[in-house]
């Protein structure tokens, strides 16, 4: 079994490309999903509301819509908000890749993950690849899904810029141009990954 962390900043298309190694047949674990199943958790709101005050919780759930204005605005907060999910999202991520190696020893998981190189996580994985794209490019494909340009920016500033995630990569996949060019370069990789 290989284990591919799959990077890039905000809005630059790693579901995207994540949806294509799945119709290739890789199997996908989405960290934004365990993070949304985490945020349900009584323990973890607990934490949340403790942390980050009253506010930050309404009628028992997590205000995700303050908590990410929250965290994006002060990055020592963001910090204390992945003190919180990162375990237990590490915790489930260790837990689906035993289930996937049990019924496919020699699958291909992609594992979806934004702050791969920001915290230190490069080593959880066999190989990581940056799914990139220019932030104009980001900001109008943001734009269509409208979150605002102002609050695209305050995003990428938020993390290691794309360039310093590519250089750190053992691949990229360039997403500034058509669908067809993005899958073929997928489709690249993914033979890369099951030869190794």
């Amino acid at each position: 079994m290989v284990t591919a962390g799959l990077t890039g900043s905000f809005g630059m298309g790693k579901s995207t490309v994540s949806k294509m190694f799945a119709q290739l047949g890789a199997k996908i674990i989405n960290t934004d999903s365990i993070v949304n199943n985490l945020l349900t958790d009584p323990d973890i709101i607990k934490k949340v509301e403790d942390t980050f005050g009253p506010e930050s919780v309404t009628d028992g759930v997590v205000n995700k819509k303050e908590l990410s204005e929250a965290v994006f605005k002060f990055p020592h907060l963001r910090i204390s908000l992945e003190n919180i999910l990162h375990p237990p999202v590490f915790a489930r991520v260790e837990e689906e890749k035993k289930q996937i190696s049990k019924s496919d020893p020699s699958a291909v998981v992609i594992i979806e993950a934004p702050v791969i190189f920001e915290r230190g996580y490069q080593n959880r994985f066999d190989v990581i690849i940056t799914v990139f794209t220019t932030e104009d490019i980001a900001v109008k494909r943001l734009g269509i899904k409208g979150i605002s340009e102002q609050d695209a920016r305050s995003r990428f500033a938020s993390q290691m810029p794309v360039k310093g995630k590519i250089s750190k990569s053992d691949f990229s996949i360039d997403n500034s141009s058509s669908i067809d060019v993005t899958e073929k370069q997928v489709e690249e990789i993914y033979c890369r990954l099951l030869s190794l």
